[in-house]
């Protein structure tokens, strides 16, 4: 399945597709970024994938990046769209194009910690457990419904970093399975509900 990922920084999640891209049947057409200094566009490269960047900060409005963004994508025309750390709001328009083909990776176990520095959040919390979401992007921010989560317990001597990279693995883990589901054909959303299988999730 022909696919555009977009990210906004060293592109670790990104890495775990591409190296898993064949066991997945994900054929990664482009890699875009809205940050020049990406690390994750040099991963694309190594891997020959054509990258594209988009400075948001060129653009006087969400709407304007959006359709440019847009169009770049659609000169692929990917049947999933794959947001692997891509720290920008999208718009209802952009959103609503491509609902049911767009994928989001979020370090929480949402509902709880939309938003930033969610390590940080669980901890101050106490929270006992933490953790990664894959959901569907719809326009409400790390909002759409999920699809899988991955957990793990958060430590007495935890803390913003070690968490994040405890999280981290889980997340190389959970999200080549989840696109895994949607090219085989098993994972749709339906009526603002993700199933897989035919069943609800």
């Amino acid at each position: 399945m022909k696919g555009v990922v977009l990210i906004s920084g060293s592109g670790s999640n990104l890495q775990s597709l591409i190296d898993n891209a064949n066991h997945i049947g994900l054929e990664i057409e482009a890699v875009i970024s809205n940050k020049e200094s990406a690390y994750g566009l040099e991963r694309a490269q190594q891997a020959n994938i054509p990258i594209h960047t988009i400075n948001h900060q060129q653009f006087s409005s969400r709407e304007e990046f959006d359709q440019i963004l847009s169009q770049t994508i659609d000169q692929y025309q990917p049947e999933i769209i794959i947001l692997a750390g891509f720290m920008r709001i999208l718009t209802p328009e952009f959103t609503q194009k491509y609902t049911g083909k767009m994928f989001n990776i979020h370090p929480s176990l949402l509902p709880k910690f939309q938003g930033l520095n969610t390590h940080q959040r669980a901890l101050d919390a106490g929270e006992s457990e933490h953790g990664v979401s894959v959901h569907f992007v719809t326009d409400e921010l790390d909002g759409g419904p999920i699809i899988a989560q991955s957990r793990v317990n958060v430590l007495a001597d935890d803390s913003a970093d070690s968490l994040a990279k405890r999280v981290l693995v889980e997340e190389h883990k959970l999200f080549p399975e989840v696109v895994h589901w949607f090219t085989q054909g098993r994972l749709t959303l339906k009526d603002s509900q993700a199933f897989l299988d035919g069943q609800a999730l």
